[in-house]
């Protein structure tokens, strides 16, 4: 873990020519690490949204990409978390790898991939994942899992041959980070903490070590 703290510090006190750069090179390093250590799910992360009320919301998804531009997520728009987005194009990631003791906190914009980028993604799901986008109305009730397996059954006729359509209303966001914290665990909960900031997805990161 020592070596693995100074090379946060290296990264950390890279030059300002590489600042664009340096978080999401960060991100990828501890994210591999997660994938040869989690035993499920090493890119499951936390998306929290409010509602109109100023209420926050949050759920598990998984990130399905990212680069210098940012986190690539997938939802269905008609949901509770897509509408939330739609009217609110702000949210905050968490990712935790509890066995690694580390986390990366986000916060930034949402906005949306092409309709070509959710084609490609949408067309790399099993097949009956993307039944099951046209069967489930998200988010709405429900009144039993024989009228939700009716549906699915419906779908799967129809498109029993041949290509499965995307949904209208089923696509991709990015979150533009304008914030992102790493926290990695230390004894005595004196925890290492640091913080890339900027105003816009243009600027170069602020970077900042945070008391634990």
């Amino acid at each position: 873990m020592n070596g693995d703290i100074q090379n946060l510090e290296e990264k950390f006190t890279n030059s300002y020519s590489e600042s664009v750069e340096v978080p999401f090179q960060l991100f990828g390093e501890w994210l591999a690490l997660a994938e040869k250590n989690e035993p499920n799910d090493p890119n499951a992360m936390s998306v929290a949204t409010v509602d109109e009320n100023g209420m926050p919301n949050v759920r598990m998804l998984l990130l399905k990409g990212y680069s210098p531009q940012g986190f690539v997520f997938y939802t269905n728009f008609e949901s509770t978390k897509g509408r939330e987005i739609l009217a609110h194009p702000k949210v905050a990631l968490c990712f935790h790898w509890k066995s690694l003791r580390r986390q990366v906190r986000v916060r930034g914009n949402v906005i949306h991939v092409t309709e070509d980028q959710a084609d490609e993604y949408y067309n790399s799901r099993p097949r009956k994942s993307r039944i099951g986008a046209w069967a489930s109305k998200q988010s709405r009730p429900l009144e039993s899992r024989f009228a939700l397996e009716k549906e699915v059954a419906k779908y799967a006729a129809k498109y029993a041959v041949g290509d499965i359509p995307r949904p209208e209303y089923w696509s991709g966001c990015i979150l533009e980070p304008l914030e992102i914290e790493f926290w990695h665990d230390r004894a005595f909960r004196l925890h290492d903490r640091f913080v890339f900031k900027r105003d816009s997805a243009e600027d170069q990161w602020d970077k900042v070590r945070l008391y634990p």
